[in-house]
């Protein structure tokens, strides 16, 4: 498989990049990718990365949790019960902006998220370019189409993106068609990992929110900020996911350990995972963000 490399930063237009990390596929090949830094803006991003043509065979693996509602081990099992945790709450957060009642999910997988919206009145709409998980969806009695492009006459109250930034290949375009896709007084709820989070930096090439290839951007603060800026989109608010440290560290030690969970690695990520949110307090560096923008 040929892999692209990537010669300008989406967020600064810079074009110098130095090394950063380098993670190991731990999803689907085990194959090795790079992490570069931007000398320009500090967004991590993965390059050189295979193209949006052969991304789809990165995920055609049932270790590709997200995709499924079936669990082969403990991790994904906890993943399951947090994922049913975690639709409750973000129903809770977007209900207020639910101004005409209408709401797109943008990656929306099988459609967990969206079905729980619409059985409590929510006219929902989804998009999600995984054949699988869309038929999974569709089966479900769900409206799900494949692009963005299906919908575009459409507009929406709320738009949310949960952990689906950071694969998209063509943030600009996508962010703008969101934008004008989006009700006048609608938010966009844009949830992604945060490298400079304390359990990413404790975790470093073995932090599973890397998650190459399929991870193609790698978000601070700051960075996200300036995306959201250059594409013509308010920062409202900034809300912490602290649920995904614990997760996210789970799947970091199976990953340090080579695949092996233990009782002492569980025990070590659940204190990795209260420490970084206990630390992430002071300067909301938790391990995944939400970030609120409007036009």
């Amino acid at each position: 498989m040929t892999l692209e490399r990537l010669e300008v930063c989406p967020v600064c237009n810079g074009t110098t990049f130095h090394p950063f990390l380098s993670c190991k596929d731990h999803t689907t090949t085990g194959e090795l990718f790079h992490v570069e830094q931007c000398t320009a803006c500090d967004l991590l991003l993965t390059n050189p990365r295979p193209s949006a043509a052969d991304s789809a065979a990165y995920y055609l693996s049932t270790s590709y949790i997200s995709h499924t509602s079936k669990a082969t081990g403990i991790v994904d099992y906890i993943y399951l019960i947090f994922r049913r945790l975690t639709v409750r709450w973000k129903l809770g957060l977007i209900k207020r902006y639910l101004k005409t009642n209408t709401l797109l999910d943008v990656g929306c997988g099988t459609g967990n998220f969206l079905k729980h919206c619409k059985e409590r009145g929510v006219n929902t709409v989804g998009v999600e370019v995984s054949d699988e998980a869309r038929h999974a969806a569709v089966n479900n009695n769900l409206r799900v189409e494949k692009s963005l492009d299906n919908l575009s006459n459409e507009k929406f109250s709320v738009i949310t993106l949960w952990h689906v930034l950071e694969h998209i290949y063509h943030l600009e375009n996508t962010l703008l068609q969101l934008k004008n896709m989006l009700e006048e007084n609608g938010i966009i709820f844009i949830a992604v990992p945060n490298w400079q989070s304390m359990d990413a930096n404790h975790y470093q090439e073995h932090w599973a929110a890397y998650d190459v290839p399929r991870h193609l951007w790698h978000f601070s603060k700051d960075t996200m900020k300036e995306l959201l800026k250059k594409n013509g989109l308010k920062l409202k608010e900034i809300i912490p996911m602290r649920l995904d440290a614990y997760y996210v560290s789970l799947l970091s030690e199976k990953y340090k350990h080579d695949g092996g969970t233990s009782l002492f690695t569980a025990l070590s990520a659940i204190a990795i995972a209260f420490q970084s949110n206990h630390q992430a307090k002071q300067e909301m560096n938790y391990s995944s963000l939400i970030y609120l923008a409007s036009k």
